[in-house]
């Protein structure tokens, strides 16, 4: 009898896909027909792509093991067949995904679209006997003490979510034995919050059960009013302190819950992403980043601009001082410094994603909509300490203005709701397709009371603006420019024509980009180095010299083809940015200046473009929202 020829193992991985795909197509047609399907039936497809999903998932794992040694007989282009697979496994993931939110959005649209339960999750009873508090290992035994009692307040957090109380927003009958039965408009008391959204409640009569989280929002006794899911969690309290030493107390005003409904939309959708492992357990997609993809209006250079009055003849914010020769210096409502120095018990993205920077961006807000630019600051951890972020107070010398964690805010606002919104954030690069994206995991309100402040020498900035203190000076000269170009100099106030002045045209875009606002930081700070006293207290003569510094450095690097485009949290075209910009510092260093940089036969720039060259400061311009 002849002994069984052994099956090569990427033919058999060839198979089992195939016999996934089959299932996917399947699947894919049965749901065509979703909206006629029963809720039940939504269901039951729901968990099958979380099934499948997990299957998939194998055989990728067992395909990434795989290795051209293992095979009985030689196989031709071995690792273009396996390249080949993994997208083919990709495909069908991403397909899943799609049909599982897909799925998730029609539940929504009823009151009843029950979360999906966890095996052995029948009764109140066998949920209330699994320990909640497990604790991670410590990543390293010097740092045992202070994981310890990170994760005890973290867990202590999390029995402050429990035993609150909510009100139910459709009626819901047991469907299993240990389920709670109740009616809409029920108040009940949530005793412990499991996972898969089956959570342990108590009626009045003193029943308890497991319910569903979607039929539920949170009770306001003293409002009378709901909030979103998201507010489920207890208000943030912030400790921040101000220059005088006053901490903000924690908050109990209902505020709050505005912010909440606005940065938890999507909820039930992302819930579904991180069941289907598209999103790792803990984070979100990024709202901030969202807003800033949609245009320049997020922007520091937008906010840097002058706004016009109501009758569109005069500048609102930019006026002109005849007795001091310079623009008038702009009261606000709000202006003080902000210093970021840490944040704690950040979760892990896990291993499917690669994180290509850590950050936080905040902005003034209001309940209902982002008042200012959104200011990003990136933050350094250790890989001791992984979900500990530290943040750069006073940024002095060479490092980036990017890590400042000193920053600015200034907003005239008369909100009485007016804040500032801290959004945690991560830019990622997914290992198995190279998508790149944007994620957060938390936010933090800080309810501003009162106009009081603290006064900073920034008075000649705009009204509305936030930013890193490492950069104030150089933002305050272009104000100062622009005022002389805009208010000053102009041969007529009725003209609209197209101003030439490089420093207006170009400064917005070198704002945006944090590694050149720090070349011109340096040599800024390199020419103040060698002034007089007397000189540094010339404030025209101050202007010349900057307006030299600018021409002779950033002119010619700006428009250098040697200097990659920017790209944000891209290490490698990070490095290479910086090499350019280091090496053209030095020629500037060892006397060349801007003029040799341009008529060097070494250098190469872009063709001249007109707009380097000319500001349109009714294009650039504000529009006026009174």
């Amino acid at each position: 009898m002849l002994a069984r020829r052994p099956r090569n193992p990427l033919q058999a991985l060839q198979r089992r896909t195939q016999e996934l795909k089959l299932q996917v197509d399947g699947l894919l047609s049965e749901s065509q027909l979703k909206e006629a399907l029963e809720a039940s039936k939504r269901r039951d497809i729901y968990q099958r792509c979380i099934q499948l999903k997990q299957a998939i998932d194998e055989n990728k794992d067992a395909l990434q093991k795989l290795n051209k040694a293992d095979e009985p007989a030689p196989i031709g282009n071995y690792n273009q067949k396996k390249e080949d697979e993994h997208s083919l496994l990709d495909k069908l993931t991403h397909q899943l995904q799609e049909l599982a939110v897909s799925i998730s959005r029609e539940n929504i649209t009823e009151i009843g679209a029950l979360p999906e339960r966890e095996e052995g999750d029948n009764s109140a009873e066998e949920a209330e006997e699994e320990d909640d508090d497990e604790e991670e290992e410590s990543e390293d035994t010097g740092d045992e003490e202070e994981t310890e009692e990170e994760e005890k307040q973290e867990h202590e957090s999390q029995q402050q979510a429990t035993g609150k109380e909510y009100i139910a927003i459709g009626d819901f009958t047991a469907q299993q034995a240990g389920d709670l039965t109740f009616k809409k408009g029920e108040i009940l008391l949530v005793i412990e919050k499991k996972p898969d959204g089956w959570w342990i409640a108590k009626n009045t009569k003193g029943n308890k059960g497991l319910i569903p989280r979607t039929y539920l929002e949170p009770y306001n006794k003293e409002e009378g009013q709901d909030s979103s899911e998201e507010g489920s969690e207890e208000d943030t309290e912030v400790g921040d302190q101000t220059a005088e030493g006053a901490a903000v107390k924690q908050r109990t005003d209902s505020h709050w819950n505005a912010v909440r409904k606005a940065i938890s939309e999507q909820i039930n959708t992302i819930d579904v992403l991180t069941t289907m492992g598209a999103i790792p357990s803990g984070f979100r997609p990024s709202m901030l980043f969202q807003l800033l993809e949609e245009g320049n209006q997020f922007q520091a250079s937008y906010f840097l601009q002058p706004e016009l009055t109501p009758s569109q003849l005069a500048f609102r914010d930019l006026m002109w001082d005849a007795k001091a020769g310079t623009i008038k210096s702009i009261p606000s409502r709000v202006s003080f410094i902000l210093t970021l120095w840490s944040c704690k018990m950040i979760p892990l993205p896990g291993t499917s994603i690669q994180v290509l920077s850590r950050h936080v961006s905040l902005c003034l807000f209001d309940g209902n909509k982002v008042l200012s630019n959104i200011h990003t600051v990136r933050a350094t951890w250790q890989p001791k300490k992984p979900k500990t972020w530290t943040f750069s107070p006073q940024v002095t010398g060479i490092l980036p203005c990017l890590l400042d964690g000193d920053c600015f805010i200034r907003s005239n606002s008369s909100s009485p709701d007016l804040g500032i919104l801290f959004e945690l954030g991560i830019s990622y690069i997914r290992n198995s397709t190279g998508e790149r994206g944007e994620l957060s995991c938390g936010w933090v309100f800080l309810k501003l009371f009162d106009a009081s402040g603290i006064p900073i020498p920034a008075n000649l900035l705009p009204e509305t603006l936030i930013g890193s203190m490492c950069s104030i000076h150089l933002l305050i000269f272009y104000r100062q420019i622009l005022g002389d170009v805009l208010l000053k100099d102009r041969m007529s106030m009725q003209s609209a024509d197209l101003i030439s002045n490089t420093v207006l045209a170009t400064f917005p875009k070198l704002l945006e980009q944090p590694d050149m606002m720090d070349a011109l930081r340096s040599s800024w700070a390199e020419k103040e180095s060698t002034l007089k006293r007397s000189e540094k207290r010339d404030k025209e003569f101050l202007k010349a010299m900057f307006l030299l510094v600018y021409h002779n450095c950033m002119v010619p690097l700006l428009h250098s083809t040697l200097l990659p485009p920017y790209r944000w949290a891209e290490e490698e075209t990070e490095a290479a940015r910086w090499k350019v910009i280091t090496d053209f510092l030095k020629q500037n260093q060892d006397g060349e200046g801007g003029l040799q940089a341009l008529l060097s036969p070494h250098g190469v720039h872009e063709p001249f473009d007109i707009s380097e060259q000319t500001y349109d400061f009714l294009g650039e311009l504000r529009k006026n929202t009174a």
